[in-house]
This record gives C-alpha cells, sequence and structure tokens, in this order.
C-alpha cells in the first residue's frame, strides 16, 4: 500500500493508556505489554499528587481505576462520591492498586499493579530500550493543568522539570488539550507538542492558529468525516507540516458507521492518519499488517 501519512511510513500505533483492552490502565506491565505485542508509542496519561509528583493517571479521580476504595484509612478523603490524587501524598498513591475501569474486561489482574510514577515510567522505558536495542517513544497527556494549578498543583512545571535529564533512548512528545499549557512546555523543553482536538473542536481554526509551532494533532476519531465522506482534516493538516493521531480505537466499542474494529481501522490508516490510539495495539498492528500486504 502506498501510505499517504505525512512521511510516507505506515501509520504508527500508540497503546492508548497501554495495552489497556487486556491490561489495567497505566501500568508499567501494561505498557511493556503493548510493546511486546509491537506498539510503536506509549501513552500515559499524568496527574499530579498533593505534593507535586506525577503519576500515571487518566483522571485525577481514583475510585474507576484503583482499589481505593478497598482503603478504609482513605475514607475520610473522599468527596463527592470520590478521591482526587492531589489530595494525597505520593508515598499514599503508592499504595494503591490499579483496577479495569471498562465493563465487559478482564478484571483477573485487577489489584496486581501499583501506580507508576512518571518518573518511573521514565526509567522503564530506558530499560526497555536497551533491552530492545531500539528507543522507546513515550507520548504523554497533561491533563486539566489550568483546573489542577488553580487546585495548587500545576503539573506543567514537574513536566518541564522531569524531562531535562531524558535519555537519549526514549523519545518524548506531549499531547494536552490546553493551548497555553502546551505553549508553556514547548517553550522550556523544545519537545514536540501535539493539541488535542475534541469531537466538536475546530480544527481549521486550530490548524491556522497553531499550526506554525505544533507538530501534531491529536483528533477525536469523529473529526476525520464529515457526513460519512473525508472531512478533509488529514489533508489540510499535512499541507501545514503537522501529523494526525486519531483516538480511541476499541475492539468493544467500534465507532458509528464501520461494520468491525477492522474496517474502521483501515478507512483511518486509508485517510492517510500518521497514528491511531488503541486499547488493544496487536489489533491496530494487525490491520496495518494486512493493508501494507494489500
Amino acid at each position: 500500500m502506498n501510505w499517504r501519512t505525512l512521511d510516507r511510513k505506515p501509520p504508527c500505533i500508540i497503546a492508548h493508556r497501554g495495552a489497556s483492552g487486556l491490561r489495567p490502565e497505566h501500568t508499567l506491565q501494561g505498557y511493556a505489554l503493548a510493546l511486546t505485542q509491537g506498539a510503536d508509542v506509549i501513552e500515559p496519561d499524568l496527574v499530579p499528587s498533593g505534593d507535586g509528583i506525577l503519576f500515571a493517571r487518566h483522571e485525577p479521580a481514583l475510585a474507576r481505576s484503583t482499589d481505593i476504595a478497598m482503603h478504609a484509612e482513605f475514607e475520610q478523603r473522599r468527596r463527592d462520591g470520590d478521591w482526587r490524587a492531589d489530595d494525597f501524598l505520593a508515598i499514599e498513591l503508592d499504595r494503591l492498586r490499579a483496577t479495569q475501569p471498562f465493563p465487559g474486561r478482564a478484571r483477573d489482574n485487577d489489584g496486581k499493579f501499583s501506580l507508576p510514577r512518571w518518573s518511573a515510567i521514565l526509567d522503564w522505558a530506558a530499560g526497555a530500550a536497551q533491552e530492545r536495542g531500539c528507543d522507546v517513544v513515550l507520548y504523554p497527556e497533561i491533563k486539566h493543568p489550568t483546573q489542577l494549578a488553580a487546585r495548587g498543583v500545576d503539573p506543567v512545571p514537574a513536566f518541564i522539570a522531569s524531562v531535562a535529564p531524558l535519555s537519549e533512548v526514549v523519545e518524548v512528545r506531549v499531547q494536552c488539550f490546553e493551548v497555553e499549557a502546551l505553549r508553556r512546555i514547548h517553550r522550556e523543553t523544545g519537545l514536540p507538542c501535539a493539541l488535542l482536538l475534541d469531537a466538536d473542536a475546530d480544527w481549521s481554526a486550530a490548524i491556522a492558529m497553531h499550526g506554525d509551532w505544533l507538530q501534531r494533532l491529536g483528533v477525536h476519531k469523529r473529526l476525520l468525516y464529515r457526513d460519512g465522506d473525508d472531512s478533509g482534516l488529514v489533508a489540510a493538516a499535512h499541507a501545514a507540516g503537522l501529523c494526525v493521531d486519531a483516538w480511541t480505537f476499541r475492539d468493544d466499542a467500534v465507532g458509528e458507521g464501520h461494520a468491525d474494529i477492522h474496517s474502521e481501522m483501515a478507512a483511518a490508516m486509508r485517510l492517510g492518519v500518521d497514528g491511531l490510539f488503541c486499547d488493544f495495539p496487536a489489533t491496530g498492528i494487525s490491520v496495518r499488517g494486512g493493508l501494507a500486504d494489500s
């Protein structure tokens, strides 16, 4: 197949929260499984503890993806039915274990794996790169920086400090929904940055306003289409020199208008997307391989 990506290479398979379809999301074990399956990129989401240590969690709220409800000593810190990571010290979050948040997915690994600190992920990636003999690419998302800064735990300075001594065998690219936080990171680190766009975003305005300093757009997959046809987003982004990564492809939640996950992924790849965020990376690898041989 003649790939339509920006660099004309096969699209990257991005392990969304690790191999999160088969392991509790955001665990070192889930990240390692994704690499074993052939994923090109590992995606951690980052939130701070109350003392400013970055952890891999999809949100500050802890109830959906950890065993915190089983820790009686933390019951008094429940607020509005949940617990927030920024109400806990890092050494307290270290005591929690990850659980599978999605109904219908296997729960046999619940309670087995700790919540990884971002520093531990960087160390793990460096070790994995040495073992594999090739770089490991991490694609962290900085979660809710404005909201968290207002609570006194701005994740942006902590992230900037964390990548100052970055290993030569670990590549980091950064994503965020918030432009100003992303600009701060880009200005201070020079790392490649991706602006995230939800399904109702004006992607043409985003390209016009920020295409001169971004490297990528991370887009809700519905933005790829308009009335069932190609929306033109990928072509416009590529014309501006931007890669496009689409989210999220799930074997157990196929997007509207597609018969199955294989046809959904193949359609996105034929449009020229540069990366696909996948909960089940092995499926993305399989679909990409089938298209390459066609």
